[in-house]
């Protein structure tokens, strides 16, 4: 199956076949009587996916959890890993940089995308055990791996690594490259709130707001789309990371069935069981500043495999200041003194993130 639309609730044919057996094989219970049919117990499997691999949970297969899925049909030894472009991507992947990184190889942040800092880690893991430095993960290097048995409890070389740099963080917010993605696009509206609000405008209004207040306080701010513009999101990364934004803040706006849902939430990138340092400490702080400034009910921060965050090579977070779905903030969103504060919130948690030290939480 090539995703090139949604598959969901009552979808029936070859794409919900081939969407079955994967979930199947990752051990995701698939009831026969829905063969070839997305009913459901289809749609249950879906979620609790979707849930395992921390994205965001709507029951439906996109582009995204199709492109989830594939990866996490590979495991370390299926295929042979190397350089290329396209990167090659999946569990395998991940696996590989997860044994580096535990051997004391820094193959880089453990996101199943296989670049160049894997390819470093690799030929250098090869050169250390004495096999040809050709950065080739076939079974001779893979065998030379599990020979060391590299399993430990403790973080791996590129999490010491970021953790080292966190502590070590003193720049200022001044001439600072930020990019700033608004969420969303014309083509893809998003969310819309009961009075016909769009996410892909809110956002951009946002986005506008904080753009301006970063330049205030002397930062060099690059929002990542235009107004009439619709970018992917790894055309977004793509432009953050060959733009050398230091750090990348997405914003979006929440959404849900009940209508009293409210408050802000706060995501960086993460996995089972791992999220980024760096990441999490710009998302806590821009939390810290939403909730205790505005007064937001506070939906706390969480760890997401969201393609803005994992393709980024910068701290990047993903900021949903309140829900659009709500009417009374909705209806705040429509305010400039709203989208100003929320502005000066997301402004004063980078600044404190570039300061390195914070006045109102620990960790």
């Amino acid at each position: 199956m090539i995703a090139v639309r949604t598959v969901a609730r009552e979808a029936r044919g070859e794409a919900v076949v081939d969407i079955q057996s994967r979930l199947a094989a990752l051990g995701f219970a698939i009831e026969a009587h829905e063969h070839a049919m997305f009913g459901p117990a289809t749609e249950r499997a879906v979620r609790a996916f979707q849930q395992s691999r921390q994205l965001m949970v709507d029951g439906r297969v996109g582009p995204h959890t199709w492109q989830e899925l594939v990866e996490a049909g590979y495991a370390l030894g299926d295929r042979v890993l190397y350089l290329r472009f396209p990167s090659s991507r999946g569990d395998d992947v991940r696996a590989l940089q997860a044994s580096l990184n535990l051997l004391g190889f820094d193959a880089g942040r453990e996101d199943g995308i296989l670049g160049e800092r894997t390819d470093r880690a690799l030929r250098e893991f090869q050169r250390n055990v004495g096999l040809p430095a050709d950065g080739i993960a076939g079974d001779t290097t893979l065998e030379a791996i599990r020979r060391l048995r590299p399993v430990s409890p403790g973080p791996g070389r590129a999490t010491v690594r970021e953790l080292e740099a966190l502590r070590r963080l003193s720049a200022s917010l001044q001439t600072a490259r930020i990019a700033i993605d608004a969420g969303h696009g014309p083509q893809d509206p998003g969310s819309v709130g009961p009075t016909g609000l769009r996410e892909s405008e809110a956002a951009y209004a946002l986005a506008q707001a904080l753009t301006r207040e970063l330049l205030i306080r002397g930062a060099n701010p690059v929002v990542l789309r235009t107004e009439s513009d619709d970018p992917e999101p790894s055309q977004r990364a793509r432009l953050a990371n060959e733009g050398g934004a230091e750090i990348c803040v997405s914003i979006h706006l929440n959404s849900h069935q009940d209508p009293s849902a409210e408050g802000a939430c706060t995501f960086c990138y993460g996995h089972e069981g791992w999220s980024s340092a760096s990441g999490q400490r710009l998302a806590e702080l821009i939390q810290d500043e939403l909730t205790s400034r505005l007064g937001l009910s506070d939906g706390r921060i969480h760890p997401m495999a969201l393609p803005l965050l994992r393709e980024t090579r910068m701290p990047a977070v993903h900021v949903e200041p309140c829900f659009i779905s709500n009417p009374r903030e909705e209806a705040l969103l429509r305010q400039h003194v709203f989208r100003d504060g929320i502005a000066g919130a997301v402004a004063q948690g980078i600044e404190r993130f570039f300061r390195g030290r914070d006045e109102h939480t620990t960790g």
